[in-house]
C-alpha cells in the first residue's frame, strides 16, 4: 500500500537534526556498507511511506515517527545510501512501534437485513446495529439481501453488497496530521469505495483481495471477488487507483511487475500470481429514460433497452436521497430488474451492464416513486370484456384487508378523462350502475382506515346489452311421430332452451332442450293439458329470461293429430 505526500519545508528542528544526522552517517556509513544490522534481517510489522519528490529522510522522520532524532535507524532498516537524496516512488517502511499513529473506528451507517461481525476468531460473531463502531481485526459478513455501509474517521465510505466478507485490517491516523491510513481486505463477494479527497490530509486507503492490493486516494471505484478466489475485477469511475499483484509475479528478465495505475473509467481483470492485464475501457450506462416515475404494482419489474454487446445487468435500489443506503442488488440476464416487494415509497434505480469480461460498466440512474399499498381489489363482475345485460349492471369486488372503503370509477373512455360516476365514499364490495347500452370502464382502488388512497387496479371494461328476447313460438303442428314444436331460428352464436311441463309453474318438467335449431320433437304426449316457454342465451352463456308460457290441450281421441283442429293452443 502507497501513499503520497506533496514536499513540505522542514522546520528549524528538522534542519539542526538534519545537520547533526549527515555527521553521524558520514561516521556510520562505513559500519552500515560492511555489516546488516539485525533491524534488517527481522521479519516486522511497519507501515510503508511512498516517497515523493523533495523528500528526505529526516522530514518523513519528523512527520510520522514518535523520535525524529531515530532517523539513522529508519535509515539502516531501509538501506538507504543518502538520506537527502531519496528516490521518489520507492518505498521507507516504518515499523509500527515507531510510528507517530492514533487508532480510529468505523461507524455502521447503514445496515439492512442479517450483518454479523466477528471481534475475534475465538468470539461468536453478532449482529451489526446502525451506529455500530468496527475496529481493525473486526471481520463483517453479509447475508443474501443484506448491506452495510461503513464511514470511516476521515469521510470515507465503503459499502459492502449482499453476501459479501470484508476484514478491518488497519485504521490508523498517522503522522503530525493525522493522515488516515485506511487498510481493508476483501474476502469474498463485493465492495464499493468512496475515497474523500482531501489535499491537506492525504488519506490512504487501500483494499486488498485474495489476487490485488487496490491502493488509493480520493477516488470511486469498485471491487469484486468472484466466487473462485483467486480472480477479483476492479472498476474505476473516479480518479484512479494503483492495482498491484499479489506475490512477486515475474514478467520478464527476473523483473516483477510494478502497480498498474487504473483511470477513471477503466477496469481491471487481476489473477493471482499472474501479471495484471492492461486497463479495459468500462462499456457505457444503459438508458433508463424509459423507467416509470411511477409504479403501482408489486412484485416490483424494471425495464429500461437492450444494450449491444452487454452480457447482463447489476441493477440496484437505493433510498432516493442517500447513496449510502442499499436496499436491493441483483444481477440479470437481461435489460430488467425484478423484486418481490418493497415498501411505498420514493428511490433510486442505479444500472450498469456486464461486458464479456463480467467488468460492469458505467452507472446510470433513475428515481421512482412506488405507490402499491393499499393493494387494489380484485374485481369479480363483470368479467373484463364481457356483457351485462338489462337496464343495471352489478360491478363487485373483494374486500383487500387494509381498505376500509373504496374509490369506483366508470366512465366509456379508458382513460377516465370524463368519468360518469366518480365516488370515494363506498364502503360496500358492491354497486348497481343503470346505464344504457354501450361499453363501459371501470376501476377500484382501495382507501386504508387513515385515509391513504392506493392505486387502481387493473382497468375492466364490459358491454351494457339489452335482456335478450325469448324467441317466439309457432302453434305446435301433430305429426306422425308426435307433437313438432317451433320458434323462431335464433341468431349466430345464441341458442334457445325449450321447455315442456304439466304444469304452470313448470315443476313437472318433460320436456328441457337447449339447441341452436328452430324445433324440437315431442313424441307422442299423453292426452292432457301441457304448458310451453323458451329463453335465448347469448353466446357468452347469459341465459335471458323466459317468455310467457302458452298452454296446450292435447285430446284423449288416440286420432287427433290426425284430426284438423284437434289441439288446442291457449296463450295463458
Amino acid at each position: 500500500m502507497n501513499i503520497r505526500c506533496t514536499p513540505r519545508r522542514m522546520p528549524c528542528a528538522a534542519i539542526a537534526t538534519l545537520w547533526c544526522g549527515v555527521l553521524a552517517f558520514a561516521l556510520a556509513a562505513p559500519m552500515a556498507a560492511r555489516a546488516q544490522t539485525s533491524e534488517t534481517t527481522a521479519a516486522i510489522d511497519a507501515w510503508s511511506y511512498r516517497i515523493v519528490p523533495g523528500d528526505t529522510l529526516i522530514g518523513i522522520s519528523d512527520e510520522y515517527m514518535v523520535r525524529p532524532a531515530d532517523w539513522p535507524r529508519l535509515q539502516r532498516l531501509n538501506r538507504i545510501a543518502d538520506p537527502l537524496r531519496l528516490v521518489p516512488g520507492s518505498e521507507v517502511r516504518i515499523p509500527t512501534d515507531w510510528l507517530r499513529q492514533m487508532v480510529t473506528v468505523a461507524e455502521a451507517v447503514f445496515v439492512r437485513g442479517d450483518v454479523m461481525v466477528r471481534h475475534s476468531p475465538s468470539e461468536p460473531a453478532v449482529t451489526v446495529p446502525i451506529g455500530a463502531t468496527l475496529r481493525a481485526g473486526d471481520v463483517v459478513r453479509t447475508a443474501a439481501d443484506s448491506s452495510l455501509t461503513l464511514r470511516f474517521a476521515d469521510g470515507s465510505r465503503l459499502l459492502v453488497v449482499p453476501d459479501s466478507e470484508v476484514a478491518i485490517v488497519e485504521l490508523l491516523a498517522v503522522g503530525r496530521a493525522a493522515r488516515p491510513s485506511l487498510k481493508v481486505r476483501l474476502e469474498r463477494g463485493s465492495a464499493d469505495a468512496l475515497v474523500v479527497p482531501r489535499p491537506a490530509r492525504d488519506t490512504r486507503f487501500e483494499i486488498r483481495t485474495p489476487a490485488v492490493n487496490l491502493g488509493v486516494r480520493g477516488t470511486e471505484f469498485r471491487a469484486r471477488v468472484d466466487p473462485n478466489p483467486s480472480v477479483t475485477r476492479a472498476e474505476v469511475l473516479v480518479g484512479s487507483v494503483v492495482a498491484t499483484g499479489i506475490g512477486a509475479v515475474k514478467v520478464a528478465d527476473n523483473r516483477t511487475q510494478n502497480g498498474v495505475t487504473v483511470d477513471a473509467g477503466l477496469g481491471i481483470v487481476a489473477e493471482a500470481g499472474r501479471p495484471i492485464a492492461a486497463p479495459q475501457r468500462l462499456i457505457g450506462a444503459p438508458d433508463l429514460s424509459a423507467v416509470e416515475p411511477l409504479l403501482e404494482r408489486v412484485p416490483l419489474r424494471l425495464s429500461w433497452p437492450a444494450m449491444p454487446g452487454a452480457r447482463g445487468y447489476r441493477a440496484q435500489i437505493y433510498a432516493a436521497d442517500s447513496s449510502d443506503q442499499l436496499l436491493l442488488d441483483g444481477v440479470f440476464t437481461d435489460a430488467s430488474a425484478r423484486w418481490a416487494d418493497l415498501p411505498d415509497g420514493r428511490y433510486r434505480l442505479r444500472a450498469r451492464a456486464l461486458d464479456a469480461q463480467s467488468l460492469e460498466g458505467l452507472d446510470a440512474s433513475a428515481t421512482f416513486v412506488l405507490n402499491a399499498r393499499p393493494e387494489p381489489p380484485f374485481t369479480s363482475a363483470p368479467a373484463n370484456g364481457g356483457n351485462a345485460y338489462g337496464e343495471a349492471a352489478e360491478l363487485r369486488w373483494a374486500r383487500p384487508m387494509a381498505a376500509a372503503r373504496f374509490r369506483l370509477q366508470v366512465a366509456t373512455d379508458p382513460d377516465f378523462k370524463s368519468a360518469l360516476f366518480d365516488s370515494s365514499d363506498l364502503t360496500e364490495t358492491s354497486r348497481s350502475m343503470s346505464l344504457p347500452p354501450g361499453r363501459y370502464h371501470w376501476r377500484v382502488a382501495s382507501i386504508a382506515a387513515d385515509g391513504d388512497l392506493g392505486p387502481f387496479g387493473d382497468v375492466q371494461s364490459y358491454t351494457q346489452k339489452p335482456e335478450p328476447v325469448s324467441p317466439a313460438l309457432d302453434p305446435p303442428e301433430p305429426g306422425a311421430d308426435g307433437l313438432l314444436l317451433r320458434w323462431q331460428r335464433p341468431e349466430a352464436g345464441r341458442k334457445v332452451r325449450f321447455q315442456v311441463a304439466t304444469d304452470g309453474d313448470f315443476a313437472q318438467v318433460v320436456l328441457d332442450e337447449t339447441t341452436d335449431a328452430a324445433q324440437t320433437l315431442l313424441k307422442y304426449p299423453a292426452p292432457g293439458t301441457y304448458y310451453l316457454r323458451a329463453r335465448t342465451i347469448e353466446s357468452d352463456g347469459f341465459e335471458g329470461p323466459f317468455g310467457t308460457p302458452q298452454q296446450i290441450d292435447v285430446p284423449r281421441s288416440p286420432w287427433w293429430w290426425l284430426v284438423p283442429g284437434g289441439l288446442m293452443l291457449l296463450l295463458l
